[in-house]
């Protein structure tokens, strides 16, 4: 397989992560609960991740079409960003140490978080190789 297409189907799957993210965290069900297993977290940090991901994916397409190491290196800040603020929201999954904390919802897609950690996890392994390929310029 050549480098162009692991790094094409990387940054589809990106997408498909910054787009499930934002349905999964930003949606009400309508009573009050979140669509997420977990009620409690940061609606910024779900603002942060979805702006920055679309940001970053426009703006990795043009450097990737384009063909602009520059561009390139400045998608990359946001593909770290956007890893970070993505392990940020899977943190809320953690059980708490609290003697009185509540447990967790229940979760409709699935039972707890193993779809966001497999795909948060594997943008941080995206990110590195997207790293590899904008250093070695292999765009």
């Amino acid at each position: 397989m050549e480098w162009s297409n692991v790094t094409w189907f990387l940054t589809a799957l990106g997408a498909v992560v910054v787009l499930l993210t934002r349905i999964r965290l930003g949606g009400d069900t309508g009573d009050g609960h979140r669509a997420s297993g977990v009620s409690s977290f940061s609606s910024a940090l779900v603002r942060i991740h979805t702006t920055v991901g679309v940001l970053t994916l426009l703006g990795w397409i043009v450097a990737l079409v384009t063909g602009q190491r520059l561009l390139a290196l400045g998608a990359l800040a946001g593909w770290w960003l956007l890893a970070i603020v993505g392990l940020l929201l899977l943190a809320r999954w953690l059980p708490s140490a609290s003697k009185h904390a509540k447990g967790a919802a229940a979760d409709a897609w699935g039972s707890g978080a193993g779809l966001s950690v497999l795909g948060h996890v594997g943008m941080v392994v995206g990110v590195a190789y997207f790293t590899f390929v904008a250093v070695t310029e292999r765009l």
